[in-house]
């Protein structure tokens, strides 16, 4: 939601407003997945090592989300105020707020890099694996093709419910 919320404040009218009501409907979402996460961790051991194995799991595309260092002078969407905030302000952001809250739980996050620099007044991580990104992103991701055949298989599967809808109406035939 960090990366939405600074969305909100493009000089494009019609996405900053549109922005706003994603951010409230994202926080709805991050409430709720927050409450899952606390009740497992206050769980059994095997919950909480399900949620260890999951950070694990999610930590580089976590770390991906934001994508890859931009220069601010060359950052259109910056100089057009589309956005707010480059990527790398984004991803520091999102630790600043998250870190915290993931070691308040007592997960390890999956980082040996991992650590704030006061000095700089920046965290310092292992650089994300950009390369991967770009595979998933493309689809040549190692699960790219059965989410592929899920989404392909649902959209036949739900053929009915288009077809329903899109049929025309009996009254509107017979008023004809």
């Amino acid at each position: 939601i960090v990366a939405q919320q600074a969305l909100r404040e493009s000089s494009y009218g019609p996405y900053s407003r549109t922005m706003k009501k994603i951010c409230w409907e994202e926080s709805v979402h991050i409430m709720h997945g927050r409450d899952v996460v606390v009740t497992m961790m206050n769980g059994t051991p095997t919950q909480r090592e399900m949620v260890q194995e999951a950070l694990d799991r999610w930590w580089g595309p976590l770390m991906q989300m934001h994508g890859p260092r931009s220069d601010r002078a060359k950052d259109r969407d910056l100089f057009w105020h589309i956005k707010a905030k480059t990527s790398e302000e984004l991803r520091q952001e999102f630790l600043t707020i998250y870190v915290p809250r993931i070691l308040e739980l007592g997960l390890t996050i999956p980082d040996p890099e991992l650590h704030f620099d006061e000095t700089a007044g920046e965290w310092r991580y292992s650089e994300p694996d950009w390369n991967e990104l770009r595979t998933v992103v493309t689809n040549h991701g190692p699960m790219s093709q059965e989410r592929l055949d899920f989404r392909r298989e649902n959209h036949d599967l739900t053929a009915w419910v288009r077809a329903t809808v899109l049929a025309p109406s009996r009254l509107a035939t017979a008023a004809a």
